[in-house]
């Protein structure tokens, strides 16, 4: 819903309805915080879960959402009320499962303790940052998941392109994605032996860095979330499924890493609603 405006919903439900059966295909989008003036008319929790779904499934034309994504967490707004509105739109048949983004390992903890309590459906679901270059879900979150049966769906699968090409090779993205500079650009050095064996590994096999760094996610995650804006993204992340990298692979690819900051919206935990806002929009600017 947030990703520009809404309209990315518009584009994908067009293109579902026009060229697919809608019971083949997967659909999962997200709802943000409430606005600060959400909070300052007092729409509960619970409205602003039902007026966001309601308008994604204006802009979907559908029917339901499979998986509908908390996209961060909200200090301002009590869980019990986004678990209970979320609850309702289930029961409504609006969606099915529900995930969450952007949280610490305690926050999903405590969300799926106080579901369970009341009744209310779980997070069956996390969307975290998490690639060769960044884990630091692997400390918490991937335990938790692991435990609980939460399925794990990271972004920046690819660290906004940097696992599939080698430093100094340019792209439109690597140019005038502000965001993603913010998030790595702090630890390229620290980071630069990682992609120099993730390139040595892809000579090895014959294939691309994209498909190397894609099939050690596999190994970890249940489906790692992965933008394309080429035909040949597509290609190589749907190779990467074949691609079985050995134990010593999977080692040789993980001994440089070094614990990074974190980065992003996880940088800026505990924010008001004005501040969710500016993260957001930050996060959008010149990148969605």
């Amino acid at each position: 819903m947030g990703y520009q405006n809404g309209t990315s919903e518009q584009y994908l439900g067009k293109t579902i309805n026009e060229h697919a059966n809608r019971e083949d295909v997967v659909i999962a989008t997200k709802f943000l915080p409430r606005t600060e003036e959400e909070i300052k008319n007092n729409v509960t929790g619970q409205q602003h879960i039902h007026n966001l779904v309601n308008k994604s499934l204006d802009n979907l034309q559908m029917d339901y959402i499979d998986l509908y994504i908390y996209h961060m967490w909200d200090y301002n707004t009590p869980i019990y009320d986004i678990l209970e509105g979320l609850n309702e739109v289930i029961e409504e048949g609006k969606v099915r499962y529900i995930g969450i983004s952007n949280c610490f390992a305690w926050q999903l903890a405590k969300a799926n303790a106080i579901a369970e309590m009341n009744d209310f459906n779980k997070f069956v679901s996390i969307q975290g940052h998490y690639n060769l270059i960044f884990r630091e879900e692997e400390r918490e979150m991937i335990p938790l998941c692991k435990t609980d049966n939460i399925a794990l769906t990271p972004y920046s699968a690819l660290a906004s392109g940097r696992l599939s090409r080698l430093p100094g090779e340019v792209s439109k993205r690597l140019k005038k994605d502000f965001y993603a500079k913010l998030k790595y650009q702090n630890t390229e050095s620290l980071d630069l032996e990682i992609i120099k064996r993730v390139h040595e590994i892809s000579q090895n096999y014959g294939v691309s860095m994209t498909e190397v760094s894609l099939a050690w996610l596999l190994k970890k995650v249940t489906s790692p979330v992965v933008g394309a804006t080429k035909m040949h993204h597509v290609d190589g992340a749907v190779n990467a499924v074949d691609l079985i990298l050995s134990d010593d692979d999977m080692n040789y690819l993980e001994e440089p890493y070094i614990a990074h900051d974190l980065v992003g919206v996880m940088a800026d935990n505990k924010v008001s609603a004005n501040d969710n806002e500016k993260v957001w929009q930050k996060y959008t600017k010149n990148n969605i």
